[in-house]
């Protein structure tokens, strides 16, 4: 099998290239899942914020929870 050097050449900067592209989908996927993360953490603590015990009753005075 005769291979050419140019063609090698031309094969390992393609495969280079492709990794680099990778890279950087990868890279712009982690900020994005990062500001979603950011985002939706806002987001619970703004619905939770400080809920009080409710002052009379059987029920919800002694456990907080939100659903």
């Amino acid at each position: 099998m005769d291979v050419s050097p140019a063609l090698l050449a031309d094969r390992v900067l393609q495969t280079r290239q492709g990794q680099t592209v990778q890279e950087v989908q990868i890279n712009v996927l982690k900020k994005a899942m990062d500001m979603q993360e950011l985002a939706s953490a806002a987001l619970l603590n703004a619905v939770a914020g400080d809920l009080p015990l409710a002052s009379g009753g059987a029920v919800g005075t002694q456990v907080n929870t939100l659903a």
